[in-house]
């Protein structure tokens, strides 16, 4: 299925979707979360997605957590800021053209069945090297204190893992 995008960050955009939705990842990625379940939970201050539903299957947003106005931490499920700016991603080289809103843009797109395999081969190893946050949280948190290390915990839930299982 061809998606054409037009939105606030991307106009004439346009993508094909050769897997079925949520299915066939690639060999070692396993997301605790769908993009649904993240929005629902509270994610990027509410503001990530605000301007680019059409692009994506309506139930995405029938409990996400969007902020009309500006981002507003009180609506990520930890209650805290944990992200950096768009500007320090783009600084970093972090941002793929394609993908102006980043990982979590990638990961939607994957998760919709697009496949861009250079691409997905570098996302799927940032979204790895997150595990590095899991070990320490489980070295510093006792398994039932899901609110120990607030921002580090958002930051993972913004990369698709869930904390609560920790």
């Amino acid at each position: 299925m061809k998606i054409l995008v037009k939105d606030k960050m991307q106009k004439n955009y346009s993508y094909e979707t050769i897997e079925p939705m949520g299915k066939n990842f690639a060999k070692g990625f396993k997301p605790d979360l769908t993009p649904k379940q993240m929005l629902a939970m509270g994610v990027f201050g509410g503001k990530y997605m605000t301007d680019c539903q059409k692009e994506f299957p309506k139930d995405w947003f029938t409990k996400a957590k969007l902020s009309p106005g500006k981002k507003d931490a009180k609506i990520n499920y930890f209650k805290v800021n944990a992200s950096q700016s768009l500007k320090i991603w783009q600084e970093k080289g972090w941002i793929y053209a394609n993908d102006p809103r980043g990982w979590f843009q990638w990961y939607c797109r994957y998760y919709m069945g697009r496949r861009i395999p250079k691409e997905d081969e570098r996302q799927i190893k940032r979204w790895q090297k997150m595990t590095r946050h899991v070990r320490w949280l489980q070295n510093a948190c006792r398994r039932e204190d899901i609110f120990c290390r607030p921002r580090q915990r958002q930051a993972l839930l913004h990369w698709a893992y869930d904390s609560r299982k920790l």
